[in-house]
């Protein structure tokens, strides 16, 4: 097991790497998006796909900027928003949150078990949220954040293509988009939803343009993650190592007992009958590797650990990864 101490400093030099990968827009690896294209061609439904290796700026790219359904993909802005307002002082993890039988919905999730009223920490929630993608929970987190703040530091992001309509198995409030009927709980790209995930890898809470280093330019620690704000990261990134659903990103690449150390994989799924989705990063020995990838319009609509969905969102992410850091 590594140490702490160590740790850190393994972090620390991965940090300059992923800063500098975040402001490049990367060479595009086409021998290796034509092969994974012939993956995708061969699957019963569509796909969408953006992966990015953070030390080298390589991409790949797949259909990444068309709009899909983000099913609990969309947790990801969410989690974002916390660790935002976390920074700013307006929610700490230690927050009360009151669970009351009227917040229960169903679905993923293990809170619409749970005898109300409940007490339950913001920690607690965002906890339930991402390890369990528990709807309940997360629900409770986006009142605690308030939906449109969720939305408005998602614009500030500058992304365009990602929206979160709504709260889980709950009716849309107010004038909606006229999308909002296609795209349910949330709307994204496979590359907006990466850059998302980006921003949690390098603990990046900083407006676009604030924080990303200049290629070429020494990057000193102006732009290391602060006393403040490293801790609360490296709580959201424990709970996307801890996500429970391994059947995508981790199903070929997941090589240690995750019940006895923590998942080198940190990830976030998504599913409806025909969708299946997974946005995650790869921790390897060659540095991390964003992958997300988005798949619809699925044949197979089976509630199975080999549904077609997941199984072609495994073989894509082992391509991927054995092709940019070889174990």
């Amino acid at each position: 097991m590594i140490r702490t101490p160590q740790r850190l400093f393994l972090f620390a030099a991965f940090l300059p790497l992923i800063f500098c990968a975040l402001t490049l827009h990367g060479e595009e690896d086409a021998a290796l998006a034509s092969r994974l294209q012939s993956i995708a061609a061969s699957h019963p439904g569509k796909v969408a796909l953006y992966a990015q290796d953070l030390t080298t700026g390589k991409t790949v790219a797949l259909d990444a900027d068309t709009p899909v359904q983000t099913a609990s993909v969309i947790k990801l802005t969410i989690l974002y928003e916390a660790l935002q307002q976390i920074r700013e002082g307006k929610a700490h993890f230690e927050d009360k949150i009151m669970l009351s039988h009227d917040d229960q919905v169903s679905g993923s999730g293990i809170l619409p078990f749970f005898d109300t009223p409940q007490t339950l920490t913001f920690k607690d929630v965002l906890t339930l949220m991402i390890v369990l993608s528990d709807n309940t929970a997360t629900n409770l987190a986006i009142d605690h954040l308030g939906l449109k703040n969720i939305d408005d530091r998602i614009v500030s992001l500058g992304l365009k293509d990602t929206w979160l309509y709504k709260k889980v198995y709950k009716p849309p409030l107010g004038p909606m988009p006229a999308d909002q009927k296609t795209f349910g709980l949330g709307k994204t790209t496979a590359r907006e939803m990466a850059s998302v995930m980006k921003r949690l890898v390098a603990c990046d809470l900083d407006p676009p343009g604030a924080s990303g280093a200049v290629p070429g330019q020494s990057q000193g620690t102006d732009h290391l993650p602060n006393a403040q704000t490293k801790p609360p990261c490296d709580a959201a990134m424990h709970m996307l190592k801890n996500q429970f659903y391994h059947n995508s990103i981790p199903r070929y690449l997941e090589a240690q007992d995750t019940s006895e150390a923590e998942s080198n994989i940190g990830n976030k799924t998504g599913s409806l009958d025909a969708v299946r989705n997974d946005v995650g990063v790869v921790f390897t020995k060659h540095g991390p590797i964003v992958i997300s990838e988005f798949t619809w319009a699925n044949q197979d609509q089976s509630w199975t650990p080999d549904n077609q969905g997941e199984v072609v969102m495994a073989r894509l992410a082992k391509l991927i990864v054995d092709a940019w850091a070889p174990r």
